[in-house]
């Protein structure tokens, strides 16, 4: 136990101390993580023993969870809404479309049994939102026509559409029945989100109407909602991943206690999540075994990456009038990571026969996807003219600030006015305003969310400045 928390230690100071280092040289940080884990690992350098898929499946699956909780938690909805009809159409259609050239490709090309090449197309079928949004954010890519947030957005809300048809293709090699397969899919959707949107619901309206949450329990708060939304579907056949998904856009565009404190507090937790899913994965592997599929895994990485995503993107996107630059581009971002892996992990532990060895075919995949696109993913934003210096990428998120001015207004809060007796957290007070001083006779107290307002209250609100158009 002390040589794997020493272990820990190293890798996260490891990921602190080379961020810089590795963003100078365009490596992405994850591919160096999953490498890293394949040193330590039997065939690499430290010889540490580790095969066990079933608790690395669960330990991976809830980490991706909090993975795509906060994809859903960033994603600002007004700047969302503009592009969440295409978003949606690739993190659903795409997805499908995806999977089925792909499982085509498989079964008539490398002669794979029709429900294996099935299997295979489902679990590489969704881009992943951690590979994704680590570039956009490293790189500052700033992209015209809302590429990014479409890429975001899609990327982060795609992987329960891959989970489903992973379920869906593991229940059929099963042998069971259609009648049974079909229920399954409409218990995954429908009793995912439902969960995911109740949550959701009781938690505003337990910040609303309650003290309950304070400054100090605000984030174990959001934990255990996290934690609830991702186990309550396995008690009913719904879908975690959809039901933290959409818990996390509800919440993040709610107006919650410490909202922006705490995308920061689980920005930190997501990238622990990252390093940890791909140092484990790393371990996981033995790259003896990459040599028997490796002509298979780049057969099945070239034919995604420039003829399925492709297709399934300009087929989809042509609805929508998209540019074929823009087109190109989100094509040439779909980048396959640890949700790839972790499905076929999860499909491994299922106890089907496979003919070939999944989790290595989708280690080698997610290796060349990451390490190709991710690596050129800039250069392909360049060489289609789809940057644009006018646009902040920060601003796609809810955590982005905007710089402005404020100005201070001091009211005093008379005897029976409907704010007495009330905590700071429950007053709306006027045009956005924040209270930053309560002055109550001749004591001055900075006040708190939980601080209750009295009579004679001397209240000073800070306001933003208005910004006023040009011409009116």
């Amino acid at each position: 136990m002390l040589f794997i928390l020493i272990l820990c230690s190293s890798v996260i100071l490891l990921a602190i101390f080379s961020n810089k280092f590795l963003d100078a040289l365009g490596i992405p940080a994850l591919l160096f993580f999953m490498c890293l884990g394949m040193l330590f690992g039997t065939d690499g350098i430290f010889k540490i023993s580790f095969a066990d898929f079933a608790n690395t499946k669960d330990i991976a699956s809830l980490a991706l969870g909090f993975i795509i909780f906060y994809g859903g938690f960033c994603t600002k909805w007004t700047t969302a809404k503009p592009i969440i009809a295409k978003a949606a159409v690739l993190s659903t259609a795409g997805v499908f479309l995806t999977a089925v050239l792909t499982s085509v490709f498989c079964h008539f090309v490398l002669e794979l049994s029709f429900l294996e090449s099935f299997l295979i197309g489902a679990v590489i079928s969704s881009t992943d939102a951690a590979s994704v949004f680590s570039i956009l954010k490293a790189k500052n890519l700033h992209l015209k026509e809302n590429t990014a947030p479409l890429l975001e957005i899609e990327s982060g809300s795609n992987d329960p559409m891959s989970y489903v048809l992973v379920i869906l293709a593991i229940t059929l090699m099963q042998n069971q029945s259609s009648g049974f397969v079909i229920a399954l899919f409409f218990k995954q959707m429908i009793f995912g989100i439902l969960i995911g949107v109740l949550v959701a619901k009781i938690s505003i309206y337990i910040y609303e109407k309650t003290s309950i949450i304070t400054d100090e329990n605000g984030s174990l708060f959001i934990i255990a909602l996290v934690l609830l939304s991702y186990l309550l579907p396995f008690f009913c056949d719904g879908n975690p991943f959809l039901a933290v998904y959409f818990l996390g856009i509800i919440l993040g565009n709610a107006n919650i206690l410490n909202k922006v404190p705490m995308m920061h507090f689980f920005d930190g937790i997501t990238k622990l999540a990252q390093i940890g899913i791909f140092f484990t994965l790393g371990l996981l592997a033995f790259p003896r075994e990459v040599p028997s599929i490796l002509l298979t895994g780049m057969l099945i990485f070239l034919f995604l990456t420039f003829i399925a995503r492709p297709a399934a993107v300009f087929l989809l996107l042509s609805f929508f009038k998209s540019g074929i630059n823009q087109c190109l581009l989100v094509s040439w971002a779909g980048l396959r990571g640890v949700a790839s892996i972790v499905f076929a992990i999860i499909a491994m532990d299922s106890g089907i026969t496979l003919h070939y060895d999944l989790f290595h075919l989708v280690f080698l995949i997610s290796i060349l996807s990451v390490a190709i696109q991710g690596t050129f993913l800039p250069l392909a934003a360049k060489m289609t003219n789809m940057i644009d210096p006018h646009v902040d990428i920060k601003k796609t998120f809810n955590d982005y600030e905007e710089e402005c001015a404020v100005k201070l207004l001091r009211i005093t809060v008379p005897k029976n006015h409907e704010w007495v007796g009330k905590p700071i957290r429950c007053v709306e007070f006027p045009q956005k305003s924040l209270a930053v001083l309560i002055k109550r006779k001749q004591e001055r107290i900075i006040p708190k969310n939980s601080t209750v307002i009295q009579a004679g209250d001397n209240i000073t609100l800070s306001l933003p400045a208005i910004n006023l158009p040009d011409e009116l």
